[in-house]
Order: C-alpha cells, then sequence, then structure tokens
C-alpha cells in the first residue's frame, strides 16, 4: 500500500485535468510564441490564454502577469526589482551602495528572507518584525517601521498556516507611499486572494503548490508599478521577464488557476473538514500531549501543525513509513534543531522537537485522514 500523502504544503502533484491540457504542447504544438507564423501563433495564444485563467483566479488584469520559473523567483523579481528601479532613479548615476528600506517578517519563506539579506550586504536597510506566538503580524509594528521602500509579508505561512492581516498592512503601507508585495503560494486555490481586495502591488505564485509542474510560476505586477527585470535579454514577457516562455508548463499553470477558481469555495470547505477530522481524532486520544501551533481559527484550511509532546517529530515520521508528511525541526549528529519559523513564535524547544506538519489537499480522503490518526498514534 502507498504512503498516505499529508504533505500538500511541500508540493501537489500534477491534476490529471493539468497533464491533459499541457500534452498537446509537449507533443504538436512546439512553437515559439515570439514567432510570427502559425506555429507561433498557436503558441502565443496558449500563453496569452493561461494569463487570463491565472488573472481571474486573483481578480488581476491578464497584462499584470509575469509568467516566471516559480515562486521563488517571482519573489526575487518583486523584491529585487523594486530596490533596482529605485537605484538607477537617483539621478540615473549608480553611488555604489543601494538605498532603500524593506520590512518584512521573522517568519517569511527564504524566498523572501534571502533575497533581503543579500540587499541588505548592498546597502539596503531591512526591518524584520517579530510574530506574535500565533505567528501573526502586528499591523501597527508595520506601521512603526515606516517610512519604507517595500513591505513583503507572506499572506499564509508554509509551516504553521497562519493568515496575515495583509489587507490592513497594505493600508498602512499605503499611508506611507510604500510597495507592497505578498507571498500566496500557500494560499492560493485554499482560500480566496484578491490582489484587489488585499491592495498589494506584487503576489507571487508557484505552480507546484495549485496541482501545476514544478518549474512555472507566476508574479503579479499592478499595472503602473515600475519593477527592473531580474532576468535581463530579449523583450519576452513585455519586457518584464526574458527567455523563450515554458509553454507547456504555462499552460498547465493557467488549467490549474482555472481548476481552483472553479472549486472555490467548496474546495477550502472540503480540505477544511479533513484537517479538523484528523486533529480531531488525534486529540481526542492524546489530549494535552498533542498542542496545536499557529492560529486556531485564522489559517490555512489544510495545514495541521502539531507538537507531539513526548516525542521527537523525525523519529515519530521514521517510525509511520505509511505516511509522507513533514516536521518542524530537523536532526543533525543526534541534535534536534528547531524550526526557524516555530523559534519566531515562541514554541518551548523542549516542545517543538515533537513538531509535525500534516497538510491535506484535492486528493486526500476520509479513509486516509482516519487511516493515518491511527498509525500515528500506534506509533505514538
Amino acid at each position: 500500500m502507498s504512503a498516505i500523502y499529508l504533505d500538500y504544503n511541500a508540493t501537489t502533484p500534477l491534476d490529471p485535468a493539468v497533464v491533459d491540457a499541457m500534452l498537446p504542447y509537449l507533443r504538436e504544438h512546439f512553437g515559439n510564441p515570439s514567432s510570427t507564423h502559425d506555429y507561433g501563433k498557436t503558441a502565443h495564444a496558449a500563453v496569452e490564454q493561461a494569463r487570463t485563467q491565472v488573472a481571474a483566479l486573483i481578480g488581476a488584469q491578464p497584462d499584470e502577469i509575469v509568467f516566471t520559473s516559480g515562486g521563488t523567483e517571482a519573489s526575487n523579481h518583486a523584491i529585487k526589482g523594486t530596490i533596482f528601479v529605485q537605484a538607477q532613479s537617483l539621478l540615473g548615476k549608480w553611488f555604489g551602495r543601494l538605498k532603500g528600506h524593506i520590512i518584512t517578517s521573522a517568519i517569511e519563506h527564504p524566498a523572501t528572507l534571502q533575497p533581503c539579506d543579500f540587499l541588505r550586504r548592498l546597502g539596503c536597510k531591512i526591518t524584520i518584525l517579530p510574530v506574535d506566538r500565533f505567528g501573526l503580524v502586528d499591523p501597527e509594528s508595520v506601521r512603526k517601521a515606516l517610512p519604507a521602500t517595500l513591505v513583503s509579508i507572506m499572506h499564509s505561512n508554509n509551516e504553521v498556516g497562519t493568515l496575515q492581516p495583509i489587507r490592513e498592512i497594505a493600508r498602512i503601507a499605503k499611508e506611507h507611499g510604500a510597495l507592497v508585495h505578498t507571498d500566496v503560494a500557500q494560499s492560493l486555490g485554499k482560500v480566496a486572494v484578491n490582489v484587489n481586495e488585499l491592495g498589494v502591488d506584487f503576489l507571487s505564485i508557484a505552480g507546484h503548490k495549485v496541482y501545476a509542474p514544478k518549474g512555472v510560476g507566476a508574479l503579479y505586477v499592478r499595472a503602473g508599478v515600475k519593477l527592473e527585470p531580474l532576468i535581463h535579454g530579449a523583450g519576452h514577457e513585455g519586457g518584464r521577464r526574458a527567455g523563450t516562455e515554458n509553454l507547456p508548463y504555462i499552460v498547465g499553470l493557467g488549467k490549474a488557476c482555472d481548476i481552483a477558481r472553479q472549486a472555490l469555495p467548496q474546495a477550502t470547505e472540503r480540505i477544511r473538514s479533513l484537517r479538523d477530522r484528523l486533529f480531531q481524532r488525534l486529540q481526542a486520544s492524546l489530549g494535552e500531549r498533542i498542542i496545536l501551533n499557529g492560529h486556531p481559527e485564522r489559517r490555512l484550511p489544510n495545514t495541521l501543525n502539531v507538537n507531539f509532546v513526548g516525542a521527537v517529530g523525525v523519529d515519530l515520521l521514521q517510525k509511520v513509513p505509511q505516511i509522507a508528511a513533514s516536521t518542524g525541526s530537523a536532526c543533525h549528529e543526534g541534535q534536534v534543531s528547531q524550526s526557524p519559523v516555530l523559534c519566531a513564535i515562541g514554541v518551548p524547544p523542549e516542545i517543538g522537537k515533537g513538531a509535525v506538519r500534516l497538510t491535506v489537499g484535492r486528493f486526500t480522503t476520509e479513509e486516509e485522514v482516519d487511516r493515518a490518526a491511527d498509525v500515528l498514534l500506534k506509533a505514538l
């Protein structure tokens, strides 16, 4: 029997409908979208259809979507591009040290924190805000840290699932003239995401978190906002991202977004019920020996990050090969180190060493959830 897959926040399987949509562009329609003959026109039309599908899911206009190699590139482009375009605008000269100020949080994905650290080494000011015990950023802490060039706060955390108050943060940032970026890699397809309701200028999408292939993503760039390209070359993607478009994968991302748009909000309720079913079965047997990480209500509907008190998450998952899941700690040479996210929300190391992240998805069944609970309880 194959392992029960409970690691949907790490990656998702390809939806069969996505595969079907991609196949013609792997077999027959191989044209370059930039070519003017019929082969190119067919490819170009497919890219533009996908652009429309992605835009529809987030309430954007098609020409505000830039296709990328994934969520990491999208976030790098938003963060570095904002600072680089500002550097060029300073009297048209390069002064050797970058100016600018970025506000972010302590629980961001490395795709945000590492670009920020890179820019810090070049002279950019970086402010990293703390979070509370639920993993929430206080909008007032953003206000106190302003003014800034860019505020980059993730929409939802990939480990504990906490959903951030992006709308309020964006409103405060805009009052002080700052641009706003958010990473929705984990949120897309699980909860409703609308760029106009959120008030953001940039938004990062990762294809492999929404049942599309790995190696494709998108960046939403609000119309009228200037952004220096991360990759320079020919004028692909309206001059915003050089490189011949990855046609089959872009088609796959478009189809995945179209499926997600049609499935909401029913999909949200379904995965929430599965998540809660799993937690209730575990809690009924373990009581106080299981502790929830993240916000009890304001979190992704599919994400269950818990501490199994008295256990070590790494060891527990090794005992249950019937389950594919992730842990909130790592073991190196016999020493257990806690994830930065759990450290940031103040989980004591002796408790956090038992953290396990269990995430359900589109293809998870009630039978799998029940079986997973039984296997974990037996191992514990």
